[in-house]
């Protein structure tokens, strides 16, 4: 239980007396916008920041004044994070029992004793899996279960889970929600945090929203829909979307009988001048690599492609980039920023030529006056274009590497989950950067794994199974529902 937790930085407040109770083996469910408080809270309740004076910290019904990590180690609460702990070199074994070599005074490790605790910390969740395995051999899915076996075997009583599902398929979504409810039917609460409102719902026993900071409300689940959740995460009324009817435009792009061995095969389709062309399945059906062919990083072995009616070669991203394709990744802060340098400097990645003076200099002036000028245009909040990317927030992070991107002013844009962990606001600006491009005639490949966001944004929709394009629809001639059975059927 949290009472009128308190948090300034410098001038900011970042928390401002807020309230937060977790019951025993309950699954409790926080949500809010970047920059809302959700990691600050985070932070302390786990002893890694100490809250402004006046705030109450009780565990267990005993007041803690002082809370610090190991305090909160010891009294069992875990944290789960997106990007997990762990350590992929050691099995994984090693990783759940990762407690006992941090014992106190310990100087010989009986690793019969690991073993041990590290198969009743998978136990606990229900899964077998090798313990002598390396545990960066394993699926990412796998790896998440080993964090929680670890917190288990640690005796947590609370855990911490943060966008936990981010990178999982649905069926490893599933697999990790039963697991979640089984805690809660051996008394461990789960404190559940995630952008994903669908999961959101179908988890939670309870929901609390944080907006600027402050506690908008805490609800049981029946008295809280999606619709309700939004309003109070963004403060306003957010309608759902359809997209906007399009006469086809002239194909940009046409691929035929694509195919990689063992990735994908016998992809065709084609995508015209303004149309925004959903492509949605399951994690593993080849959408991601089909995207990488396209882009020249996964070069076909069979297959031809055409853009704007003339042979595409596919065989590196200079050859697509040149020919006018640009892809904004799925993993956009490994793939699409340089996160320690400035938003200034990330444009220039791809505008180079266009910042040089006649004698090949980077002209200072001609940067700023970019960077400037991106700021406005895609609605990027940063205090200046000096700022280093890795302090924005997610979705200004995908808003430079959408317009570092569009500097290049492609003729096809490739977009692998542009909203993957991201809120909603910035989710709605996203989108109308997207259906504006559309409008000034960029063709759009956008891959999702969000049924909802392909409805509301895309013209047609194709679907992907085990590398196969296995079925295709106008967007404004198909349900929600029944989009969804043929995803998962």
């Amino acid at each position: 239980m949290t009472r009128r937790v308190t948090k300034r930085y410098g001038g900011v407040l970042a928390l401002d007396a807020v309230d937060l109770t977790v019951g025993r083996g309950e699954i409790h469910c926080l949500v809010g916008q970047n920059g809302s408080g959700k990691s600050t809270f985070v932070k302390i309740i786990t002893g890694v920041v100490q809250p402004d004076p006046g705030a109450e910290i009780e565990i267990a019904g005993e007041r803690v004044p002082h809370l610090t990590p190991d305090e909160a180690l010891r009294r069992g609460i875990q944290v789960v994070h997106q990007e997990l702990s762990l350590f992929p070199n050691l099995t994984v074994a090693e990783n759940v029992a990762t407690a006992y070599f941090m014992e106190p005074g310990r100087r010989l490790v009986r690793w019969g004793d690991v073993r041990r605790l590290a198969a009743a910390g998978l136990d606990r969740i229900g899964v077998a899996l090798p313990l002598d395995a390396p545990l960066g051999a394993l699926p990412l899915a796998d790896r998440q279960l080993v964090a929680i076996a670890r917190a288990l075997a640690s005796d947590a009583k609370l855990i911490i889970m943060d966008e936990p599902t981010s990178s999982l398929t649905r069926r490893e979504v599933e697999r990790l929600m039963g697991v979640i409810r089984d805690l809660r039917e051996n008394g461990v609460a789960t404190l559940f945090i995630s952008h994903k409102l669908d999961e959101i719902l179908a988890v939670a026993q309870t929901v609390t929203v944080f907006r600027d900071g402050r506690t908008a409300g805490t609800f049981p689940r029946g008295e809280i829909d999606r619709r309700a959740l939004v309003c109070l995460m963004v403060g306003r009324e957010v309608s759902v979307s359809r997209p906007e009817p399009v006469a086809p435009g002239p194909a940009v792009l046409e691929v035929r009988h694509l195919t990689k061995r063992g990735e994908f095969a016998d992809v065709s389709l084609t995508l015209h001048a303004g149309e925004i062309l959903g492509v949605i399945g399951p994690l593993g059906s080849g959408r991601t690599e089909l995207a990488l062919a396209l882009f020249g990083m996964n070069p076909p072995d069979a297959g031809t492609a055409t853009l704007a009616g003339e042979p595409l070669a596919l065989h590196s991203s200079a050859d697509a980039i040149r020919a006018g394709i640009a892809l904004v990744p799925e993993d956009r802060l490994r793939q699409g920023v340089v996160l320690n340098q400035s938003i200034a400097n990330n444009l220039l990645l791809t505008a180079f030529d266009r910042v040089v003076g006649r004698l090949g200099l980077l002209s200072v002036r001609r940067r700023d006056a970019l960077a400037v000028a991106a700021l406005e245009a895609y609605n990027i909040k940063a205090p200046s274009a000096g700022v280093p990317v890795r302090v924005l927030s997610g979705g200004n992070q995908q808003k430079v590497v959408i317009a570092k991107w569009l500097e290049r002013r492609p003729k096809v844009l490739i977009l692998d989950c542009p909203t993957a962990g991201i809120d909603v606001s910035s989710k709605e600006h996203v989108y109308e950067i997207i259906r504006g491009l559309a409008r000034q005639g960029v063709g759009i490949l956008l891959i999702s794994d969000e049924i909802q966001e392909v409805l509301s944004i895309c013209h047609r929709i194709v679907i992907m199974k085990a590398g196969r394009i296995v079925a295709e629809f106008d967007s404004l001639a198909v349900d929600e529902g029944e989009l969804s059975r043929r995803v998962a059927g």
